[in-house]
């Protein structure tokens, strides 16, 4: 008995720290958003961002970002990182997502073999204040939501469900066992219109099927080999030198030594069959993105491996960083932090003096597209996302403080309604300043997915 009101004690004391946190940041306070604060051109920001990414491929980014103010977002991290540094915030640190939008979730194969479905994007991943992940995933809801011409009524209800659902889990884990929060499934995701339709689309994203989509026989004098190669679609998917391809594989000697032993028996038994560059998503464009084809028993049994160039999270330079010095191992161990299973490969390699995340490509990988948040589908997804993140932040925080701040009222959900919304029409201004500047496309957006 004495020991359960010790454990009783300690949960209060940790909510009573939460509570004391209001003092610091009031709840309703949430909603400031003052762009005369800025310290810097939006603009400018991006192009300091680009610095040391593949220069032929910098115009593609900005021609996937000027498509529309949702596609600027998806691309604008560095300017939000910065924007959400100049307000204050609550102090309750955890692993944050970093880069928390509704595109950002997905479907993939656990170690198991399991489709689940959770946050599948960690490149910005860090140790930061909580709000800064809900600020990016509520705004992320007001965009797409006009984006599929939703109106704005309706995206302030998703983002009020977001922050309930958000509310409602953080203090459900805060009452659980650690480890039983620890092992928490969200058994529903089938009835949700959305993550049912990528947990389809996943089903159906075998790797047979990612060899068929990304290599072809390989062909000399007019003869097949009986081997495949990758495909080339440039600047999409590139095939490289013979130096290259010698660099990209000596980098798995490395990788695979950070692998668990029992890993390391699965990998082994793969042979590398060919290596390609390709360009992946809105904020990576231009950063080092390799794919590596491997065979275990037989071309029936392909690995598509991704080796990812990872700089440091665009929010390093505003907050205390304590994590890996290794940029690639930075953001592994924030996936594992935050995710509820991960990557059975997952880990991180060196190529020259760039770091790499080293990640499977497409094991049954699905994300939700625009069009099925139309009708119910921007509030069931916004529930979802809502559930999900607050799992993400009880593993790695502590869901008492997080619970003793937000508390039972709508103060906090209403402000950061509020924020969104005014984030929302700051992204479609500077999306607008985009559009006018000298990095606006001379051609039609092409491959804007």
């Amino acid at each position: 008995m004495a020991e359960i009101l010790n454990k009783l004690s300690k949960s209060q004391e940790r909510r009573a720290i939460g509570q004391s946190r209001r003092k610091q940041l009031r709840r309703q306070d949430h909603c400031q958003w003052c762009s005369q604060e800025r310290r810097h051109d939006p603009i400018a920001l991006l192009e300091e961002s680009m610095r040391g990414r593949v220069s032929s491929l910098v115009a593609l980014k900005y021609e996937r970002m000027v498509v529309s103010p949702f596609g600027f977002f998806r691309g604008a991290v560095p300017i939000m990182a910065s924007d959400l540094s100049l307000l204050p915030h609550t102090g309750i640190v955890n692993q944050i997502c970093g880069d928390a939008h509704v595109r950002n979730l997905g479907a993939y194969a656990a170690p198991d073999g399991r489709l689940v479905f959770d946050i599948n994007d960690f490149d910005e991943t860090i140790r930061g204040p909580f709000e800064w992940d809900l600020k990016r995933l509520a705004t992320s809801l007001v965009l797409a939501g006009r984006e599929i011409g939703i109106r704005n009524a309706q995206c302030e209800e998703a983002v009020h469900a977001l922050i309930a659902r958000y509310r409602k889990y953080v203090e459900m884990f805060s009452h659980m066992p650690v480890l039983e929060m620890a092992r928490y499934q969200i058994h529903r995701l089938q009835r949700i219109n959305p993550v049912s339709t990528a947990l389809l689309k996943a089903e159906r994203s075998t790797p047979i099927h990612t060899l068929e989509q990304l290599t072809i026989p390989e062909m000399k004098r007019g003869q097949e080999t009986g081997r495949r190669i990758f495909k080339e679609s440039k600047p999409l998917l590139a095939r490289l030198s013979s130096s290259q391809v010698q660099a990209v594989l000596t980098s798995l000697r490395e990788y695979k030594k950070d692998l668990l032993p029992e890993r390391q028996h699965f990998f082994v038994q793969y042979q590398a069959v060919d290596v390609g560059f390709k360009v992946v998503g809105t904020g990576s464009v231009g950063l080092r993105d390799y794919l590596v084809y491997l065979e275990g028993n037989g071309r029936g049994d392909p690995l598509f491996l991704q080796i990812k160039e990872e700089p440091a999270s665009a929010y390093a330079k505003y907050l205390e960083y304590h994590g890996p010095h290794h940029q690639g191992q930075r953001v592994a161990e924030g996936q594992r932090a935050m995710q509820f299973l991960s990557d059975l490969f997952l880990g991180w390699t060196t190529i020259g003096h760039r770091q790499y995340l080293v990640r499977q490509l497409n094991d049954h990988k699905a994300s939700i597209e625009m069009d099925d948040l139309r009708g119910t589908g921007l509030l069931e997804y916004a529930e979802m996302c809502g559930e999900l993140l607050a799992r993400g932040h009880s593993r790695s925080g502590d869901p008492c403080i997080l619970a003793g701040y937000i508390g039972n009222g709508r103060r906090f959900a209403e402000a950061i309604v509020k924020f969104a919304e005014a984030y929302a029409d700051q992204t479609e201004r500077d999306w607008e300043a985009l559009r006018r500047s000298r990095h606006m496309p001379k051609k039609p957006a092409r491959n804007a997915s």
